[in-house]
Formats: structure tokens, C-alpha cells, sequence
């Protein structure tokens, strides 16, 4: 059995199940098929693009060729071409006919609750500015989503097939299992009312597994055939919107991994195809960096409001919160087609790692460049390379992407352990020196101060002498407390020891910063609660245009009467009226204190002046009389 069979009999063995949502049009599949249907450009910075190689003509091999690019261009690869009003027609008709005779009612996608009542209203009206943004930002044609989805319906209706793209990498005692899935676009914006559309989306699961090794087997063939069955997966973390490092992985034992045997289930988002451990609707927000410096002052008034005027805080406040952020439904229902062990559709393999062309040797697009500002248009870059020719940190760094470069696998962990406690051994042992050494300087310069302190020619003399001992006490301070710090760290240590010894574990959420969960039920939500959240900003924007141009000397009061109307309202269909009637009080009276303060600030100095001298007698004069 050689490498690839040996690695392509460990990644089957835990090759996780994808659950899509209903309505998903786009699945993994090869690169082969998706070249065949590109052109490869290339965009010159302050150029118009330029074809390389028009479509049907790009191979693996011209992917990976040097172009010899000019500093700062674009290398992207095309999937779809325009179409022109006749083509577009004859295609939107025959998708309403597949629709209509290859899908039944329970196929088709239903979107949740709106997902503005979930959110306040300054989400609400840069929800707004984003979707405007559109008109002006780089993105992918709108026609664009349904020919690729043509495209891919016409090569799976002719070889049907579902593809992921697998490595294995040992790394520090840990073997790593990488699943890479490769789909022809991203349609979340068009088909699930999501942030973006982009041709060519790169996602990943990565399993993280120790090796038990068995004396049992000594021959070569046999190691090579149960390789797979040795492996224990401890770990397991999905690419997903949002999160980094420790926050992306599972404890393989945790409840909230799903799993059919040995294989995870990974709940897939609809169009945007991120993945989940749980089934659900999960909120997404997009940055709108150019407003930062307004998201510091409004976090700093929400710190304010919640430890200074001690108001209940949501489970929101428990997270890092940026309210300039426009926030997006990600539909992981895990409700339509699903691949893999037991299911009706399975995956085929396909080994590939560093010695892979195409893998290293291509650093641009996997689709469009929309020349969007906020990227979110473009395409991604493959799994080696971000979009910037940078190395990708889950790709070169594993480990270090999922937050375990620190921790130390199963197996290994008495003898880290043990090399610790002789590491701290051994510090306290050249602490325990120092302490007695600079104990014995601070000893003789005490006594030599004593002597010169008796003449008082030496007065001079002294002080230099008093700084140093007053520096060497200092510093014999910071050793004695660093040896009482690592003391006490051996001796947590030692206890650790004993306990991982005797089977006991840490909790296996104990890494988590915050976890990402499906959004709550929302089917109880007032239906005109719904519409008005919807509807506000709209309504808000009109009103503020008819105000201006009817009754432009009552603007100012519309315009607040409108907004309160429009607050008070969809409080009191959420029943929520008296949080909203609390949240004004406490305003009212903070502003009425800035105008009592601002009107009558000396008579305030004056009185505060006045009380303090009036307590200073009182406290004095009850000193007097005892």
C-alpha cells in the first residue's frame, strides 16, 4: 500500500457527512470540470482586464504557468460569461421548468423569520446602505447565479459526482485530517438573501487525531492497513464566518459534534456554504470598517449604561459587540441533501498536499474579480494562498488556525508535564541562589551604610548608598515573590499531574471564548412586529422625504415624532413597552442632570463647596468632643 492508498484509507474512515439546507443548487465537486468551463484573465492595476486563455482552453498546466505579471495585477479565472436577453430567457425558462418537474413543494427554500426583527434599528438602516452600496461596488452580474446554476445541473445530469479534496499532515504529535470542498459558486446573496454572490468557494474540515500505536503489529503491511483504525480523533473544527482560532474546534466527545459512527455531521450553510456543528439559523455580520471610530464611542457608552447605571445585560452583552455591523441570516438546516457514509449521494476522494501543481503552483482567483471594495464580491483565493498571495494560516499552520499549536496531544501530556515540573525545579533551584546571593550584597551594603551613617563627612556617601539598598531590596523582592509564584505553580502543577494520572479530564468547553449557536425560535414573533421591523427603515426614509417636502418648518418635530411612532409601536407588538418606558426614564433624567448642571454649574460648585465644609466641622467637632 503506498502513500496516497494509505492516506486516502484514513480520510474515508472519517470523512464527515454534509447536511445542506433545501433549496441549495450548488455542491462539491472537481476542479477539472470547473477549469474546463473557465477563461483565465489577468487585471492589470489602473487596466481593463485582459484574457489569458479564453473559455474551454484552461488545463491544469496553464494554471500553474508564469505568466510574468505585471507588479500588483489580478490573476482570476471566469466561470460564466454574460448572456444576452435571448439566452438569459430561454435559460430562466427552462430553470422554472426544472424546478417545476425535478423539485417537489418540500424542496424549495423558505426563508425564517426577517431577519431586521432581530436585530435594532442602526443595523437596520446600514442593512439599507449596504444593499444600496450594491449600485456603486464591484459585484458579480445578476444573471450570473442562474447560469452557473445551469451549468452545474447540465454536468451533473451527465456524470453525477461529489468530490472533496483530502490531506493528512502530522504535526507535533497530532495527525491532521484536512477535508477541502470546492463548489462552482456562492449564490447566498441571490438565493438566500445572504451578504454576497462569488464564483468559486473554497471550504474546509479538519479533524484532529493521536495515533495509538500497537506492539501487537510488527509487520510493515499490517501497520500501513490498520493506520486508519489506530487513529483516535480528539479534535474536530469547521470554517465558519466570524470565528477564529479556539472558538472554531470541538472536543470529539462533546455533545454538540453530531455523528453517524465515526463520521461528523457538518451542517452547511445555504449558498454561502460555511459550516456548523448544529442545525439551525445562525446570525452573520459583515464590518463596515470606515465606521470603527463611531463603534468605539458607542461601546464606550454601553459600558456606561451597563456597569456604571448597572442595567440587566442580554446575552449579547456577554460578546464582543460592534454595532456598526449589518447583520445576515445563514440558513444551516441541515433540512435537504446530504453526503456521505450511509446517505443516497457519496463523496469521492481525491488525495492532494504540497506535491499537488495546481495546489501551489496557482495563486489567483478561483472565479470573478468584481473589483468589489469590500471583497465580498470576489472570489477566493485556493487553499494554499489567501487573496493577497499570502500563505493561508489553516493550510501551512494547521494547528496554530484551530488553536491547539498550545495544546499538547493526549498521549504526551504526563511527559510534558513531567518536563515542566523539572523545568520549574530547576528555576527554583537558581531562584533559591539568587535570593541567597543578593541577600548576602544587601547584608554588606546595610552594614557599611551603619558604618559611614556614624561621620558625618559621609553624609554624601550615605545617600548614594541608601539608593542602592533600596534598589537591591526591591530586586530581592521580585525574586522571593517570583520563587512564592513558582512554587505555588509547581505545586498546581504536581496536583494536575496526579489527577490526569487517575483519568480526569478537563471540561471540554473550558477553550471556548463564545460559542456560535442558531439563532432562537422566532415563531412566536407578532406577525405586524415582524412587518413593522421589516418595514421601519422604508417607511422612516419616506417620511423623512414627505416631511421635508410638505412641512419643512415642523421638520425636526416629524421627524422625532415619526421615529418615536415607530419605536413604540413594534415595542409594544413585541411586549417589551415597559423596558422601552425604563430605558426612557433613565435617559430623560440623565439629560435633565447635564441641564441642571450646564444652567446652574457655579450655584452647583458653590453648594458642593458649602456641603463639604459644613461635614469637615461636624466630623471635627465630633472629634473635639471625645
Amino acid at each position: 500500500m503506498n502513500e496516497a492508498e494509505s492516506q486516502l484509507r484514513i480520510l474515508k474512515r472519517f470523512e464527515p457527512i454534509l447536511c445542506f439546507t433545501k433549496g441549495e443548487r450548488f455542491f462539491p465537486i472537481d476542479v477539472d470540470w470547473y477549469l474546463s468551463q473557465c477563461s483565465l484573465w489577468v487585471k492589470p492595476p489602473g487596466k481593463a482586464a485582459v484574457e489569458l486563455v479564453p473559455q474551454g482552453e484552461v488545463t491544469l498546466e496553464l494554471l500553474t504557468k508564469d505568466w510574468n505579471l505585471e507588479k500588483g495585477s489580478v490573476l482570476y479565472l471566469k466561470f460564466v460569461e454574460p448572456l444576452d436577453v435571448l439566452e438569459l430567457a430561454k435559460q430562466s425558462i427552462a430553470d422554472v421548468v426544472d424546478r417545476l418537474t425535478h423539485h417537489t413543494v418540500d424542496e424549495i427554500f423558505h426563508p425564517g423569520r426577517a431577519r431586521l426583527a432581530r436585530v435594532g434599528y442602526s443595523s437596520r438602516l446600514l442593512d439599507a446602505i449596504f444593499n444600496l452600496s450594491l449600485f456603486w461596488r464591484g459585484r458579480v452580474p445578476g444573471d450570473t447565479a442562474a447560469t452557473a446554476a445551469f451549468l452545474y445541473r447540465q454536468r451533473q445530469a451527465k456524470e453525477e459526482r461529489y468530490c472533496y479534496y483530502g490531506r493528512v499532515v502530522r504535526q507535533n504529535g497530532w495527525v491532521i485530517l484536512q477535508y477541502w470542498y470546492f463548489y462552482p459558486f456562492n449564490n447566498w446573496r441571490s438565493g438566500f438573501f445572504g451578504v454576497n454572490d462569488h464564483e468559486g468557494d473554497w471550504e474546509m474540515v479538519s479533524i484532529y487525531c493521536i495515533e495509538r500505536h500497537s506492539s501487537s503489529i510488527s509487520n510493515t503491511t499490517e501497520q500501513e492497513q490498520e493506520a486508519a483504525e489506530r487513529l483516535e480523533p480528539i479534535w474536530v473544527a469547521y470554517a465558519s464566518h466570524d470565528f477564529e482560532g479556539d472558538d472554531l474546534r470541538r472536543h470529539w466527545t462533546d455533545p454538540e459534534v453530531q455523528k453517524v459512527g465515526d463520521h461528523p455531521l457538518v451542517y452547511v450553510g445555504a449558498g454561502s456554504h460555511a459550516c456548523y456543528f448544529q442545525a439551525g439559523e445562525y446570525m452573520s455580520e459583515v464590518e463596515l470598517p470606515f465606521l470603527r471610530p463611531l463603534a468605539v464611542i458607542v461601546n464606550r457608552l454601553q459600558s456606561i449604561w451597563y456597569d456604571l447605571l448597572r442595567q440587566a445585560a442580554t446575552q449579547d452583552r456577554q460578546k464582543p459587540f460592534f454595532v456598526f455591523r449589518v447583520p445576515f441570516v445563514d440558513y444551516a438546516r441541515g433540512d435537504g441533501l446530504r453526503i456521505g457514509a450511509g446517505e443516497a449521494k457519496q463523496w469521492e476522494a481525491i488525495p492532494f498536499d504540497e506535491t499537488t501543481p495546481w495546489a501551489y503552483g496557482y495563486r489567483g482567483l478561483w472565479g470573478l474579480y468584481a473589483e468589489d471594495p469590500i471583497a465580498g464580491e470576489n472570489a477566493p483565493a485556493g487553499p494554499v494562498f489567501d487573496r493577497d498571495g499570502n500563505f493561508r494560516r489553516r493550510w501551512i499552520d494547521p494547528l496554530g488556525w484551530a488553536g491547539l499549536d498550545k495544546v499538547v496531544p493526549p498521549h504526551q501530556l504526563s511527559q510534558r508535564i513531567e518536563e515542566q515540573l523539572c523545568a520549574l525545579a530547576s528555576h527554583i533551584h537558581t531562584l533559591e541562589d539568587k535570593i541567597l546571593s543578593q541577600t548576602n550584597d544587601l547584608q554588606r551594603l546595610q552594614v557599611t551604610y551603619q558604618a559611614l551613617a556614624t561621620h558625618p563627612d559621609q553624609q554624601r556617601a550615605c545617600l548614594e548608598l541608601d539608593k542602592k539598598i533600596n534598589l537591591a531590596s526591591k530586586g530581592l523582592w521580585e525574586l522571593k515573590r517570583e520563587l512564592a509564584e513558582t512554587k505555588r505553580a509547581a505545586q498546581l502543577l504536581q496536583s494536575y499531574h496526579q489527577k490526569i494520572s487517575a483519568g480526569e479530564t478537563l471540561p471540554i468547553r473550558a477553550h471556548l471564548g463564545r460559542r456560535h449557536e442558531p439563532l432562537p425560535d422566532t415563531t412566536n414573533l407578532n406577525v405586524l412586529a415582524e412587518g413593522v421591523a421589516t418595514l421601519s427603515v422604508g417607511i422612516l426614509l419616506v417620511g423623512v422625504v414627505l416631511l421635508w417636502w410638505f412641512e419643512r418648518r415642523y421638520f425636526l418635530i416629524g421627524l422625532a415624532a415619526l421615529i418615536g411612532g415607530l419605536v413604540f409601536i413594534e415595542a409594544g407588538f413585541r411586549g417589551q413597552l415597559d423596558r422601552l418606558i425604563n430605558s426612557l426614564a433613565i435617559g430623560l433624567a440623565i439629560v435633565s442632570a447635564f441641564v441642571l448642571l450646564f444652567n446652574f454649574f457655579w450655584q452647583i460648585v458653590l453648594g458642593g463647596v458649602l456641603f463639604a465644609g459644613l461635614y469637615l466641622l461636624w466630623q471635627n467637632l465630633r472629634e473635639l468632643r471625645r
